[in-house]
């Protein structure tokens, strides 16, 4: 059986142009979809209770109770697997007050939103000047800080560990008993 000539060239262009088409699809979804990148992890709102202050010049003090909105935002085609952590909360540095944030899943594409409480005293702090004036000027400025570490799975198939970090800073108006200048990073 004889072929024509045109006709196995015009054979063997759609063959070689559907292998390129075929490879640009996998190079697509490769670079696109399989790509895992770190989900981001922040505080959306917080709200402040059971405020008290001790504003005494000899031992100043503060305490009250933070409910505090957790949002991990997953931008993977995969759920994010995250394992128990602690979020801590401080004031110039030293440790205030610390909340447990239980392991959970975050799915693919969405934001997981996850309520804490945290109780906040200041009895570890021991400079009293520094916080004898923040007390007095009715802003006290407190850092949030947490990592959850646990893994990206794609198709139940591939799995990869990340982590998310969020370090956020807050002011808190001892006046107004609220949060305000809420930054996360």
């Amino acid at each position: 059986m004889a072929t024509d000539p045109r006709r196995r060239r015009k054979i063997v262009t759609f063959v070689i142009a559907g292998v390129i088409a075929q490879t640009a699809i996998i190079l697509l979804f490769v670079l696109l979809v399989m790509r895992i990148r770190n989900p981001k992890v922040r505080l959306s709102s917080i709200t402040v209770e059971n405020l008290k202050l001790n504003t005494s010049s000899m031992s100043p003090s503060f305490g009250m109770q933070l409910h505090a909105q957790v949002a991990v935002k997953n931008t993977n085609f995969g759920h994010f697997k995250f394992d128990n952590t602690t979020a801590t909360i401080s004031y110039q540095g030293v440790a205030v007050g610390s909340a447990d944030i239980l392991k959970a899943k975050a799915k693919a594409r969405s934001t997981k939103k996850m309520n804490v409480t945290v109780s906040v005293s200041s009895k570890k702090f021991s400079s009293v000047t520094q916080l004898r004036s923040d007390v007095n000027s009715g802003i006290l400025t407190l850092n949030g800080h947490a990592k959850l570490s646990g893994k990206i799975v794609l198709f139940k198939v591939f799995k990869k560990k990340k982590s998310a970090e969020m370090n956020c800073t807050m002011d808190v108006d001892t006046k107004a008993k609220e949060i305000k200048n809420l930054k996360c990073k």
